[in-house]
Parts: structure tokens; sequence; C-alpha cells
């Protein structure tokens, strides 16, 4: 990560909007029925409902998703007391990781008040707002009594992050490092240095986990916390040790885990060199830890180490807690944060790091790929399963243990409403892998020794839809996989230019020449043909011996397409094809056409593509709605390209009445329901939400899709080919992993339908 300056940092909350969140209304107010539904008189029922029902409260406001981050600003971040409205900018970005990582809302509330009991009955005051409570940046020993106060006498969550959101995420990375050098957490010595709230909550969490009270021995300033000193108060008295040490130094010697959270600079590479073999060191100090990890790597070969920086390994990071703990809690409407809560979310962290890391998480933080060991017993804070793996957990845990007021029956449905809430969820492309995974295909990888291609390859194997055929040299194909750690086992190579394969080149252009010959090809054109990429995957395609083909990473588009059309050639009763992206927003799901093939389409083109769309947009079980688009509106324009979609509408209604169509039309008037039926009621669309946008030119709709994927408005996929014979399809440029995976399930369903026959003069999806 570069380094950020000052500057940069002012500029990032000045420009623009000042700050980092706001607040954006979730109902229609475009009208005054909605005006008057929103607030006087229509408001007065829900009002009425809650006063007969106080928890109707979470069926009629936003309580159910709402938390405040309370804050007096005494300990913010390593700034210490620098006041409230200071530590405003931290508890903004508190609350933007809060709506980022887990969907919740956040109003964030700093209050001038010191004294702790004035400060509680503040809170109390407006915790009838929130469905929770997120306590910040509050100095010790205050910060304690604020919250066991809160806790006893609120029943809504409650948690002070500072002490408990480090005490389950270093718990989790700790019952990981334990698990790795093959120690028991009861067995081992502890060495706490620092005895503020993070270091009291961390101590007992430990202690609940397992680690013995007389294994331990924690330091504040003074030294070591001993039975011998008469200047303890009540937080430090039960961590007391009986044994005879005074120092860091003297209680370094021989112990397996050093835990800080004091200030940096305080452990020296001797004090580390005198702990036990494998030992674990978890330097905390922010933003500086007790030892550098140069320092500590350097000091001796077996050290586990950790810290809460992001620019090294194993980063104790409080966000991979707090937006999910508060998310389950939230939603079985907990009284409370409890124990058990807090140690369901430390398992579930643990067991996380154990499963494979996706690739979207390695090409996040720049790296080849992550897996279980000394240098990941933690989570990636980017890693998008924390969200249904930690809230679901924490939420059994609150219905396990009494303090849930809502029972979630339905863990599979929670799931797909927390992928929802994220915009993780595309139970469409869900239910083509399940379906994919029933009856994988071969399919043909065709530049497979692209970085891109070969990890989609290996990704697509192990998700079980496909079973991959490599076309390239395999000692290159096996450099780069070794390089990048991809797994090649299960994975075919098939070296086109090999000697061994002269016999299927010499095969394929003979098939081939007697498809062609008639079209100006010789065999020796065939031939020759059969040494480049595409021509022979299509023709392992075309003769049966793969079933589904993906190419275009860094191929020309033309030279695919060229040799698409002179081996697989395009389906009977069309003059074209086309391709179609998927965009899967929070606003649902849209279909576009044609963003690839055709330039300039005429209305014979523009018709195929139509009827072709049509087709495969009832593939993925959607009813397709429309709209042909252009810059006017239903003949306003009489020439040019307006004109001719005009044409396009005309020769639809009057072939394919059955088809739901109409335009031509401007795009917020196709997008725009109410507008469109209130300007042209007699529009064949009315009264219906349109899904499918059919552009006029490549220009338009190759524009319109790549600046909906780069504003990140959802998930793209595609490009889906429609009218060629068989499953081939060509990937845009630079295609991500994702994108390509994602491409190879089209392909297998594509595969699936061409093998069963069921094929009609559209494309290949219409019958499956």
């Amino acid at each position: 990560m570069s380094k950020l300056t000052r500057e940069d940092a002012l500029n990032y909350h000045a420009q623009g909007r000042p700050g980092k969140i706001e607040v954006v209304p979730t109902k229609p107010y475009s009208s005054q029925r909605d005006l008057s539904l929103a607030y006087s008189p229509g408001v007065a029922e829900p009002c009425l409902e809650i006063k007969k029902n106080p928890d109707a409260v979470y069926d009629y406001t936003a309580k159910g998703n709402l938390v405040a981050v309370i804050s007096n600003g005494t300990a913010v971040l390593g700034l210490g007391d620098i006041g409230a409205m200071s530590g405003k900018p931290v508890m903004e970005g508190k609350g933007l990781l809060f709506k980022i990582f887990a969907g919740i809302d956040v109003f964030d509330i700093e209050i001038n008040e010191k004294d702790p009991e004035k400060f509680i009955q503040t809170v109390k005051a407006i915790s009838p707002t929130f469905g929770g409570i997120n306590l910040e940046d509050i100095k010790a020993p205050e910060c304690f009594e604020i919250e066991d106060r809160l806790k006893a006498e609120l029943d809504i969550p409650i948690m002070h992050d500072d002490q408990h959101g480090t005490a389950i995420i270093s718990a989790a990375g700790l019952l990981n490092a334990l698990e790795i050098i093959g120690k028991k957490i009861e067995d081992v010595q502890i060495v706490v240095n620092g005895a503020g709230a993070a270091a009291n909550s961390c101590t007992k969490l430990y202690m609940m986990l397992g680690a013995k009270r007389e294994n331990i021995v924690m330091l504040d300033s003074k030294g070591v916390i001993s039975t011998r000193r008469t200047d303890l108060n009540d937080r430090k008295k039960p961590f007391a040790t009986e044994r005879d040490i005074n120092t860091l130094e003297e209680a370094m010697k021989g112990a397996d885990v050093f835990l800080g959270l004091s200030v940096a600079g305080v452990l020296t590479q001797d004090m580390v060199r005198s702990m036990n073999e494998n030992p674990i060191v978890f330097a905390l100090a922010n933003p500086n830890p007790e030892i550098s990890y140069e320092d500590a790597m350097a000091s001796r070969p077996d050290i586990i180490f950790a810290t809460g920086r992001s620019d090294h390994p194993n980063q104790i990071n409080n966000v991979l807690g707090f937006p999910y703990i508060f998310r389950g809690a939230l939603d079985v409407h907990a009284k409370c944060i409890n124990e058990e809560m807090k140690v369901a979310a430390v398992r579930a962290i643990a067991e996380l790091t154990h499963k494979p890391v996706p690739d979207v998480v390695n090409a996040a933080y720049g790296l080849k790929r992550i897996t279980f060991g000394r240098d990941y017993i933690i989570p990636k804070a980017l890693d998008p399963r924390l969200l249904n793996v930690v809230a679901p957990a924490v939420a059994k845990a609150a219905m396990e243990s009494g303090v849930a007021r809502k029972e979630i029956t339905d863990w599979k449905a929670y799931d797909e409403r927390l992928r929802e809430l994220m915009g993780l969820d595309n139970k469409m492309l869900r239910h083509f892998y399940d379906t994919a995974r029933q009856h994988p295909k071969r399919v043909v990888f065709t530049e497979a020794n692209h970085i891109n291609m070969l990890k989609a390859a290996e990704q697509a194997y192990n998700e079980g839809v496909c079973f991959p055929i490599l076309l390239g040299n395999e000692e290159k194909i096996a450099k780069i996989a070794k390089e990048h750690d991809i797994d090649l086992t299960g994975l075919q190579i098939v070296n086109l230019r090999h000697d061994r394969e002269e016999e299927r080149r010499i095969r394929y252009a003979k098939l081939l020449t007697e498809q062609k010959g008639r079209s100006g090809m010789t065999y020796e054109e065939a031939y020759e043909n059969m040494y480049e990429r595409n021509y022979f995957g299509m023709m392992m395609v075309q003769t049966g011996e793969a079933d589904a083909m993906i190419t275009g990473v860094y191929t020309k588009f033309h030279d695919a397409v060229k040799a698409a059309k002179d081996v697989i050639g395009i389906r009977p009763g069309l003059n074209h094809i086309g391709a179609m992206h998927i965009i899967n927003s929070k606003k649902g799901t849209y279909f576009l056409a044609d963003t690839l093939f055709n330039r300039h389409p005429d209305t014979n083109t523009l018709i195929d593509v139509a009827k072709l769309t049509h087709d495969t947009v009832k593939f993925f079980a959607c009813e397709p709605v429309m709209a042909m688009l252009s810059y006017s509106n239903f003949g306003s324009d009489k020439e040019g390209s307006p004109a001719n979609v005009h044409k396009v509408v005309e020769t639809l209604h009057a072939e394919r009445p059955d088809m739901v169509v109409d335009g031509e039309m401007q795009v917020n008037f196709a997008l725009n329901k109410e507008l469109r039926d209130a300007k042209f009621p007699f529009s064949k669309l009315k009264g219906r939400t349109v899904n499918t946008l059919i552009f006029p030119n490549l220009s338009s709709a190759n524009t319109a899709y790549k600046l909906l994927m780069e504003m990140g408005v959802g998930e793209v996929i595609g490009p889906i080919q429609m009218g060629l014979n068989k499953p081939i399809h060509i990937m845009d440029v630079e295609s991500s992993v994702r994108d390509i995976v994602n491409m190879t399930v089209i392909a297998v369903l594509d595969a699936m339908v061409d093998e069963l026959k069921s094929i009609s003069a559209g494309c290949s999806f219409c019958q499956y």
C-alpha cells in the first residue's frame, strides 16, 4: 500500500460532499400521497401499532437495522483525549465500515461529556432510536463502568468494540496459531503487556476459551501486576500473579504467547529469543507495534507473528468482527451481546481461515494464493464470506442462550438474505452452477498460458462444473502454474503443435476442407489453421471431442469470430449472431444486446438480434420485456438509426406477436414505467417493467455495459454468444478469473442443451 500523506487524508474527507456517510430515503417520496404516507396523516397508524405492541417498532421503523456509534472522544485511536467533535471523523468511518461490510445503517453520536454517570444517562435517553449501540474510543477505566451499566440497564445489543473487538479477533488468531504449532490453550504461558480495556477483555476471553489464570502474566506501565503490589485497582487485581518477577524481560522467559496492547518498541529480539519454541507474538500497539515485523521475523525462524497493521501478514483487525456480530444480533432482535455470542464469533472466524480462499480475496491483496498457515491465521478484512459465516453463528448463539426476541428457522433463506443485502447473491447464477455441477462437460480453454484463464480452468474444475482441456505448451503451462501455485491435477493439456497431434491436425484439416471447400478454403489453408488455437479448439468441439470452448482473453476478437464462422457456423434460419451481457444489480437483473458482434446493424440484423435475445432471456427463466432503444421516441425522428429501429419494431409486432417488445424509445422511458405509461399509454409495454434492452448499434451497447460495470452497479456476466451452432464463447480481452468461470458455467449449460438436441432456430439456450 502506498504511503498516505496528510494532504491525501484531508482531501479524502473534504472533497465533494464533506464526511463519509449520508441518510438516504428508502420509500417513495415523489408524490403528495407518498409524503402523506411518510408523515402526516399516514404516519399515525404505525405509531399506534407500536404503542399497542412495542416490538412492532422493528416492523415499521429502521430500528432493527440501525446502530449508534457513540463516543466522548477520550481515547481516539492513538490520538488520546482529543474531544468529542475531533473524534467525529473516526465515528463516521466506523459507520462506513458497518454499512459496506454488513449493510447496517449508522448514526454517529459524539457526546461532549466525560462524567460516566451523565454519559450513561445520555445514552439511555436516546437508546429507543437504535437496535444496537457500539461504544467507541472511551478511555479506561470509565469505559468499563459505562459498558457494564448500559448492558445491565438496556435491552439492546451493546458492545465497546475497543475491548471486545480486539479480544474476539485475536482469540480467533490465537486458536489457529496454537493449532499450527500443536499446543493447547490450557497449557501455554501467556504474557499480556498492557492492562487497559482491550487487554482486560482479551485476557478474560482467552480464559473463557481455556487459558488458565495461573499461566497468565499481565503488565502495566509499572511492571508485572503481582500480588505484592498495593496500587492495583479492581480491574487489575484478578490478573495479579504470585510469581516472583517484576519486568517484561523476566516474564518473557519460557513464555509461549505474547500479547501486546501497549506502546511501540518495548519488546526486543532477545526477549523473543527467550520464549519457548514456536512462539506466538501478537504485537498490537497502534500505529506501531511493540516490535517491528522485520525485527520479530529476524529474531527466530519459528515465530508466528501478528500486528494490527495491514502491510504485514496476520492483521488483527476489528473489522473482521463488529459488523457481522451486530448483524447477527440485530437479525434476531437480541437483547444483548453476551459471552456465548462472542465465543461463537471467535470460532466462526477461526474456522473460516481453514477454508480455501476465494480468488477475489487473493486478487484484492495482490497475492498468488493464501492458505492456512503461519502467515495466514486470520481471514483477510476484504473476505466477503465473513458476513455469511459470522452473522449466522452469532444469531444462533443468541437464540440458544435465550437472548433473542426473534427466531430464525430457515437458515438457507437467511444466508440468501445476507447475500442479497450486500449485493453478493445472484440466485440465477447460483442455480446455473448447481445445474452445471450435476452434468459437467469437457470445456476447451484455448489461451491456457494466460494466468487468468489458467486460474479459471483450475477454479472451474474445483467447482465441479467442467473437465478442462488446456491448449498450449505443457512446459510453459507447468511453469506458470508453479509460479502462481496452481494445481493442474485433473486438467488435461493438449499441445496442438506437438508432433503427436499431427494425426489430429490432418483429420481436422480434411473435415474443415469438406465444410468450407466451396467457400474457397483449400486443404493447405485448413491444415495451416490447425496450428492456431481457435481453429483447433473449435474443431475439437465440432467433432465432439470436447463439448464447449472459451476464448478471447487475448485473442483478437475478429480472428475468433472468423474462426467460429468457418468452423462452427451460424444456426439454420439465421444470418447473424449476437452477444448479450447480464447485469445483476440491486434493482434487478437486466439483459443487454448486442454488446459484441454487430457494429452498425441494419434492420434485418436487429431483427435477428432481438429474436435471439428474446429466446436467450427465456432460457434464463425470465420473461423478456424488451425495449428497442434509440435517441428518439416512437417515430419522432424519421431518419437514420431511429427509423431503422422503428422498422424493426413494426416487423417484430407483425412476425412475432408473442414477443413483448416496443420502441423505439429513449432509455429513461424504457426503465421508468410510470413515466413511459403516462407519456406513451399506447405502448405494448404498458404496466410492465422492462428487463431487456436492445441497443441500436454496437457502440452504444458496448459503452453502456462497460459504464455500468466500471460504476460497480452490479455483477456483469458475459458476453454470452447467441446464434452459433455450438457452445463457443468469446470473452472480453483481459476478463477476470470470475468472469471466465461464470462464462464456463454458461458454456456447460449451452453444451447440455446441444447434447439434448433441444435446439430452436434461435439459440442453444432457448429450449433448455
